[in-house]
């Protein structure tokens, strides 16, 4: 877990164009990165109460999230500029996640998690959230409308929309010296050019996908013998060639030359992409069969000891200034209403993997959970005991 201390920290979100302008290479290199501190989660939780003596937010938040999904200035001027200081655990598939949580049966310590949003009824449903009051989340009036009262949670009753964005794959064009548009050449490139050094992410569905994609199956079928042949593809062409499931490539992975094909999603591919500077060695690729469109979301832990420091939090984020630096550092759209022409007015980079034409998106499926969920993970288990990693 990374603890972030607005005291030992410059306050970035004064200048939002200077903001804008760090690369994702400069920032990590700086010195506030290179001053984050590890702490044992087993502390979290333990040492305030849900709010402060004055009826404020308390001094402390702990966050179970993805990696690499929140700007560390937005982090540290929330704890500067409203008190909490921020504890941050990550995981890296929403199976992990949930399973860590009814482990510890209410014992977690985490306060705000972070769920993709297929899965917020299955958490809901099973003890696991808080339900949101949201009269305490007032910038929700900030989110374009297409982003709120989902199908999975109607009403906002349990989430408010972080981010959404898709899933594709980038390559490493000095090596791959050929077009890449599909998971069909994702796989073929997998077993020639890019055998031994190809990652994909490491949640079931998004691997299982590439093989129901490539062959024009619905990514959300339940029949077994679509999901047998899925498995079969991916044992025979794919996991023999796989070096790592690695949901975090952007992070470092591809400023290495250990790999040239790299699943990943859109965001987490612009950070890696950034990274390298203008080389233009990485190709990021939208496949053409589709690929799956999700959104993540904020939510409270069910018996969260500060939620009062998790709602502070949540409508901290939702400024359209504080959701420009985010959007600058992790590369996804939030939700947030004149994000796409604030963005455009900073300069920022590579916006095409950020916001996505109507064309493209019209190929991008969102990945349900249904009965088949279970035989997913367990293909998954299969893949993993097979790969060449």
């Amino acid at each position: 877990m990374n603890e972030f201390d607005g005291d030992r920290t410059v306050r970035l979100l004064a200048s939002r164009g200077a903001a804008a302008r760090l690369s994702r290479r400069k920032f990590l290199g700086g010195a506030f990165a290179a001053g984050l501190s590890g702490v044992v989660l087993g502390g979290c939780g333990s040492s305030a109460e849900g709010s402060g003596p004055a009826g404020g937010p308390g001094d402390q938040l702990n966050m179970y999230t993805w990696g690499e999904y929140n700007a560390p200035e937005v982090l540290a001027s929330f704890t500067s500029e409203v008190g909490p200081r921020l504890q941050v655990d990550t995981f890296a598939s929403n199976e992990e996640m949930i399973a860590k949580l009814v482990a510890a049966a209410g014992t977690s310590g985490y306060d705000i998690v972070v769920p993709t949003g297929t899965f917020v009824p299955q958490m809901s449903q099973n003890g696991l959230l808080e339900e949101l009051d949201l009269t305490r989340i007032p910038n929700m009036a900030n989110l374009e409308d297409q982003f709120l009262d989902q199908e999975w949670d109607a009403g906002n009753a349990y989430s408010v929309c972080k981010t959404w964005g898709t899933t594709g794959f980038v390559y490493d064009n000095t090596k791959i010296q050929r077009e890449l548009t599909s998971w069909k050449d994702f796989l073929d490139a997998a077993q020639n050019e890019g055998a031994g050094a190809t990652s994909v992410v490491d949640d079931p569905k998004e691997v299982v996908g590439i093989a129901l994609f490539a062959q024009g199956v619905d990514v959300n079928t339940t029949d077994e013998r679509e999901l047998a042949e899925a498995e079969r593809i991916l044992l025979e062409q794919l996991v023999p060639h796989v070096t790592v499931f690695d949901s975090y490539p952007g992070g470092s992975a591809m400023s290495e030359s250990s790999r040239v094909l790299i699943q990943a999603w859109n965001g987490d591919a612009r950070q890696g992409v950034l990274a390298e500077g203008d080389t233009g060695r990485w190709k990021w690729v939208l496949p053409t069969e589709g690929s799956n469109l999700w959104m993540d979301n904020w939510a409270i832990v069910k018996g969260a000891q500060h939620t009062d420091a998790a709602y502070a939090f949540i409508d901290y984020i939702l400024q359209p200034e504080v959701s420009l630096a985010e959007l600058a550092y992790i590369g996804y759209h939030t939700g947030v209403k004149g994000i796409q022409k604030a963005a455009e007015e900073q300069g920022l980079e590579r916006l095409d993997m950020v916001f996505f034409t109507e064309e493209q998106l019209e190929s991008r499926v969102p990945m349900t959970l249904n009965e088949a969920h279970q035989r997913i993970v367990d293909i998954m288990g299969t893949l993993k005991a097979n790969a060449g990693a």
